[in-house]
């Protein structure tokens, strides 16, 4: 029964069914949720797409909240016509994962038990989709954690091809900079990662400005400035459960920026200290993987836990808290698992905890949380805490990985122990 199982696990047919019938399930949901999962989608991608039609580019005619290459996939999401919006951007996002699957299920590695990690990795990247639900399929994020899975995954051995596709994620949203930073920190052929980054960066840059955007190509950098505490960000639960119990504290919609945000005593000046406060959190970050690459560490050692804490970094100290968030950590745990298997078991399962924690918060109880249900804020509490506490777990794998040497992914083992991997790597 137990060789069974395992042969259905490590079947390419078997997972690229349960792959195909979670996105149907994801978008679906996401379509028909009463919660309006995929909100942002067809209430605001499809306008903005239709604006920029219309002669007003948005990030080229005037300022834009998110970097110009986002508009891409929103635009190629028309391919069924707006009125199917939402079935064409699951459509064009379920390519984009597909292929992404594709690459992670062919790179066997360098050793047969490699495919093994390889294919524990792929099973867990669709139970965590599931269980972070619709909004993990639902948001621009999503191809930027694509493009940065395999340009981490590409990093030592291709770090032309990784700084390219990395750049290119950093210009549909900014945060998987800090995966850049990451690699040219611990990968030993950085020059060639930092110019190849560097050159798509610019050259993105060149091609808006060629389109005459002038500074609205930056304008992502300073449109959310100035917003306020997310109901759901790390910080902003002290001011949700002042809100509970007193009245001084409440929580709004912004009208400007979309969201609901909380307001407070103290509020205004916790917003106004975040973003600083995440700059020297990630400064610290990188600073202690310097050290630790200065003790002759391996890359394969040193790049997950440091991509890891740097998302986490991201995520805990910012100002911001929205759901799709959590889909960041796809991309450093299975780099993590691909590499150093067992070993990332633990932020693997928290990963996934939080992610399900998350579809609970957003969509499923959302308007509970907003009418400050003790349950939920509970429930917030939680998942938030478990945000810092693996920060604090990467940041102490990064610390323990110092003159760590390691010899590929032989000895790693999987996620669920050497049984799978040692049938898979049989196979």
């Amino acid at each position: 029964m137990q060789n069974h199982v395992r042969r259905l696990a490590g079947s390419p047919v078997i997972l690229w069914i349960v792959f195909l019938a979670a996105h149907v399930w994801l978008g679906a949901v996401g379509l028909t949720h009463p919660g309006l999962p995929f909100g942002d989608v067809t209430n605001v991608y499809l306008p903005w797409v239709q604006q920029s039609l219309d002669g007003y580019r948005l990030g080229i005619d005037g300022p834009w909240v998110y970097p110009v290459l986002a508009f891409l996939p929103m635009l190629a999401s028309l391919v069924l016509g707006p009125a199917l919006y939402g079935v064409g951007w699951m459509l064009i996002v379920t390519m984009a994962d597909a292929a992404v699957f594709a690459f992670l299920l062919a790179g066997a590695g360098p050793t047969r038990a490699a495919g093994g990690l390889r294919i524990v990795a792929a099973w867990w990247w669709i139970v965590f989709l599931l269980l972070v639900g619709p909004v993990a399929v639902g948001r621009i994020d999503v191809f930027t954690v694509d493009l940065a899975i395999v340009g981490l995954l590409l990093a030592r051995n291709r770090p032309v091809v990784a700084g390219v596709l990395l750049a290119l994620a950093t210009w549909v949203k900014v945060w998987p900079a800090v995966l850049i930073a990451a690699c040219v920190v611990a990968v030993r052929r950085r020059l060639r990662l930092a110019i190849a980054a560097a050159s798509t960066l610019v050259a993105v840059a060149a091609g808006a400005l060629a389109f005459g955007s002038g500074l609205n190509v930056f304008s992502f950098v300073t449109e959310q400035t100035g917003r306020g505490l997310q109901v759901e960000s790390p910080v902003s639960t002290i001011w949700m459960w002042m809100a509970r119990i007193a009245d001084p504290s409440r929580v709004y919609y912004d009208f400007d920026i979309l969201t609901f945000q909380v307001t407070g005593p103290g509020s205004e000046a916790a917003a106004a200290v975040m973003t600083p406060l995440l700059v020297v959190a990630v400064a610290a970050v990188l600073a202690l993987a310097v050290v630790v690459v200065a003790s002759g560490t391996s890359p394969t050692a040193v790049l997950p836990p440091l991509s890891l804490a740097l998302v986490m970094a991201l995520i805990v100290f910012n100002k911001v808290g929205s759901p799709q968030f959590m889909v960041w950590l796809a991309a450093p745990v299975i780099l993590g698992l691909v590499t150093q298997g067992r070993r990332f078991q633990l932020p693997a399962l928290m990963a996934l905890v939080m992610g399900g924690l998350t579809q609970v918060i957003y969509p499923i109880a959302y308007d509970w949380l907003l009418y400050l249900d003790p349950l939920m804020l509970v429930v917030l509490t939680i998942r938030n805490v478990l945000s810092v506490a693996l920060l604090v777990i990467a940041i102490r794998m990064l610390w323990k990985s110092r003159r760590t040497t390691t010899r590929g992914d032989e000895h790693a083992g999987g996620l669920f122990g050497g049984t799978l991997r040692g049938h898979l790597s049989r196979r």
